[in-house]
């Protein structure tokens, strides 16, 4: 396999608007990768450090690009992020930056599929595993962080759990997305789009149970698979640590409450999916739910785990949770959420890869779910930096259909 030759770091624009870390990899024989790294808007206390694009930049032209030059070779991904860590010389990529680090892992994964003329998604499976194809979560209405005046409730979000095919799952996440938006239109709501795409109307939560439930049921009809719906509850953002409670619009509830609540909406709705139910640091809340529903549902840890190994080795010994969300630049590189996907699956958790709030047209996430076999995708539904993740799905799914 050939050497780095050169990397090149940039600033582009994200979806938000902001300012985030583009990498060009490229090889002594002409092999390019380029990848760019997505920013969170509800963000974990236990995340990989992302820094001011310019620091990172600078940063990593500083430490961690002379390593890379002349030293390593792209076809061996963990040497490239081990060397990316060994230039930070931190737990969290505090010195050169998550953002500048996952940019680099994956661009340099890229490289590498050039230069063998492998799919990106193949080429990670080689080095890890897996060969099947997740069922994508479609954000559909959206609130908290990602939307002002709208639902306390982050993410309500289409689960077709029966589609036939990845394609036939985006179809129907972006039926549900604009049936929603036809109920609104019908009852004289107006709604503007959130940070994922996904609507965020002047509603309370129960309202928009009651719109979601409606748009899911009528889809899944002109289907003719089962669609359902989860949650992605950001329960970090509502719990206030002053009051230890969870603070609604016009609620407030203990932690006790909270779990019942939860218990309540899965029982009610018939949830698939609830995503962080409870406040970053609560493995005992977490358990407890998880006891409770984790039998008919996915319980979900986001920055309860943060793709952090350590994090979720603590769960699983204390069977908080059965799932855990990836996302490669809430850990700062490829081989680091691949050891996340890992251990989740030894130990019977599902994980779900995941895109960011604030997103680029980078499309690796799609190949990395397929590498590791991950049931779940969250990447929206709509909007051109979430469309580009599930446009590839679909090309992947033709790919490897096609004899």
């Amino acid at each position: 396999m050939t050497l780095v030759s050169e990397v090149r770091l940039r600033q582009i624009l994200d979806s938000r608007g902001n300012r985030t870390v583009e990498a060009d990899v490229i090889t002594e024989s002409g092999g390019f990768g380029r990848a760019a790294a997505p920013s969170g808007a509800s963000t974990g206390e236990y995340e990989a450090i992302e820094l001011d694009p310019t620091e990172a930049i600078a940063s990593a032209r500083e430490h961690a690009v002379p390593r890379l030059e002349g030293q390593v070779y792209v076809g061996d991904q963990r040497d490239v992020d081990r060397t990316l860590g060994a230039a930070d010389g931190t737990d969290d990529f505090s010195e050169i930056g998550a953002n500048s680090a996952v940019a680099i892992s994956m661009a340099a994964a890229k490289a590498a599929t050039d230069v063998l003329g492998t799919p990106l998604y193949q080429h990670l499976g080689g080095a890890f595993r897996g060969d099947e194809l997740p069922t994508p979560l479609g954000n559909v209405v959206g609130g908290g962080e990602h939307a002002a005046d709208a639902t306390a409730i982050q993410e309500f979000l289409a689960a077709p759990v029966g589609a036939p095919s990845v394609q036939d799952a985006v179809f129907a996440n972006a039926a549900v997305h604009q049936e929603v938006h036809d109920r609104l239109d019908g009852r004289g709501i107006a709604a503007g789009k959130g940070d994922e795409g996904a609507w965020a109307p002047s509603i309370d939560d129960d309202e928009a149970f009651e719109l979601v439930d409606a748009a899911v049921e009528t889809v899944a009809e002109e289907f003719g698979f089962e669609i359902r719906f989860g949650l992605d509850m950001a329960g970090a953002e509502l719990y206030d640590a002053d009051e230890e409670a969870y603070v609604y619009r016009e609620t407030t509830r203990d932690a006790d409450e909270q779990i019942a609540y939860v218990a309540d909406l899965v029982d009610e709705y018939d949830l698939a999916y609830v995503e962080d139910p409870l406040d970053e640091n609560d493995y005992e809340g977490f358990a407890e739910l998880t006891d409770r529903v984790g039998d008919r549902t996915l319980v979900c840890g986001d920055d309860l785990f943060v793709t952090n190994v350590e994090r979720l080795r603590t769960g699983i010994e204390q069977e908080a949770a059965n799932a855990v969300l990836v996302k490669p630049n809430q850990i700062g590189t490829l081989s680091d959420a691949v050891d996340a996907v890992e251990l989740a699956v030894e130990n019977g958790y599902r994980p779900v890869i995941s895109h960011r709030s604030g997103e680029t047209e980078d499309t690796t996430i799609a190949h990395l779910a397929a590498a590791t076999a991950a049931p779940y995708i969250k990447t929206g539904a709509v909007g051109g930096e979430r469309t580009a993740k599930l446009n590839e799905l679909i090309r992947i799914e033709q790919n490897v259909s096609t004899p």
